[in-house]
């Protein structure tokens, strides 16, 4: 009996595995998904929520766009628009099945130490709520309070998956004592890292929510000043009236400057961060943490690349799709890292070996 449980857990937790290793593929599409929808402006492409003027998918045919005009007078048909919204919103619900699933095989598995059992219930409960803002988003017309947590969440969902996925996947890295004590003193300096990066991310959401990308049309000053005039109180504030149409967005030039400037400080500040934690990783001298901080070097410096050339370039729909991902990928590097580090052991303990 003892072998034949044992058995069964292996089969389910190589399924949960592999189910956590598509859900994060699937949550990548989600992420850039998200962003093109956003940057098209497609966030109202469809005005009710869950269907599309009505429709499963979205309306195609004459007849149809004539039918859902009538009954949404007030938002004209753009199939230019209708379809980002639409295929977004099954990827999101896709995503959401296998994060049922998850959970699922975690009850199942839930008398087991060795298999996550809280982990995929939080991914559920974040799951729903996305669900909930992904209609608020539409509800209450882009408010950007909504658009930049369901942004935030979005990001949470992808990195707590792929965490599953590392969990799921048992692998530790086995290091000498000298070399693991080394590691665990930075474990929350990376932390620490984990939140600037979060805290950017979500200053690049409200951003993008107020329309703030062109604030700044030049680089590295902003409307040729280095100092630019702006206004921070309004810029920040997050009593907007619910009710209005944000699309386009509301606010000033000057609060859309602070915005934007804002952001960059914290770009500067991000990129110094991790550029200090990547070089504090190399010093510890063991190989296979210099691979993983090699790649969250090589990441940050893509991202500020591409954020750079965003202002260069006015903002073309490919480099912010890829900025959008870009931080997204960044996440899920030092999400990789600290749970190398959390998991690693000493020779001396009943660890696994890579």
């Amino acid at each position: 009996m003892r072998n034949t449980y044992r058995e069964t857990l292996a089969k389910r937790t190589r399924l949960a595995h592999r189910l956590a290793l598509l859900g994060t593929l699937v949550a990548a599409i989600v992420v850039s998904l998200g962003a093109f929808t956003r940057l098209v402006d497609a966030g109202l492409g469809c005005p009710d929520w869950p269907g599309c003027y009505g429709h499963l998918l979205w309306p195609n045919e004459a007849h149809e766009i004539a039918r859902a005009e009538e009954r949404f007078p007030d938002s004209k048909v753009e199939q230019d628009k209708t379809w980002p919204e639409m295929v977004h919103r099954y990827f999101a619900s896709s995503l959401g099945l296998i994060i049922v699933g998850l959970a699922v095989l975690a009850w199942w598995c839930r008398d087991s130490r060795s298999f996550p059992f809280r982990l995929p219930l939080l991914l559920l409960f974040l799951v729903v709520w996305q669900g909930l803002f992904g209609m608020w988003t539409v509800t209450l017309k882009l408010w950007p309070q909504v658009v930049t947590v369901h942004l935030l969440g979005g990001m949470s969902v992808f990195a707590l998956t792929w965490l599953l996925a590392l969990r799921l996947g048992n692998t530790r890295w086995v290091l000498p004592e000298a070399t693991w004590r080394r590691l665990f003193r930075l474990r929350y300096w990376l932390v620490a890292g984990v939140v600037i990066l979060f805290v950017q991310i979500g200053l690049g959401g409200w951003l993008s929510s107020n329309y703030a990308a062109f604030a700044c049309p030049d680089f590295p000053r902003c409307q040729t000043h280095w100092w630019p005039p702006m206004d921070v109180a309004e810029g920040f504030n997050i009593f907007q009236q619910i009710g209005p149409n944000y699309l386009g967005g509301l606010m000033t030039n000057e609060a859309r400057v602070a915005i934007h400037f804002v952001h960059r400080l914290g770009a500067l500040l991000t990129f110094i961060y991790l550029s200090g934690l990547c070089l504090a990783l190399f010093y510890v001298g063991e190989s296979r943490v210099s691979r993983v901080a090699a790649v969250i070097f090589m990441l940050l410096l893509v991202q500020v690349g591409l954020g750079i050339g965003n202002v260069l370039f006015a903002i073309p729909l490919p480099l912010a799709v890829l900025h959008n991902a870009g931080a997204a990928f960044l996440l899920l590097s030092l999400v990789t890292m600290g749970t190398r580090i959390w998991t690693a052991t000493k020779p001396e303990s009943d660890a696994v070996n890579d």
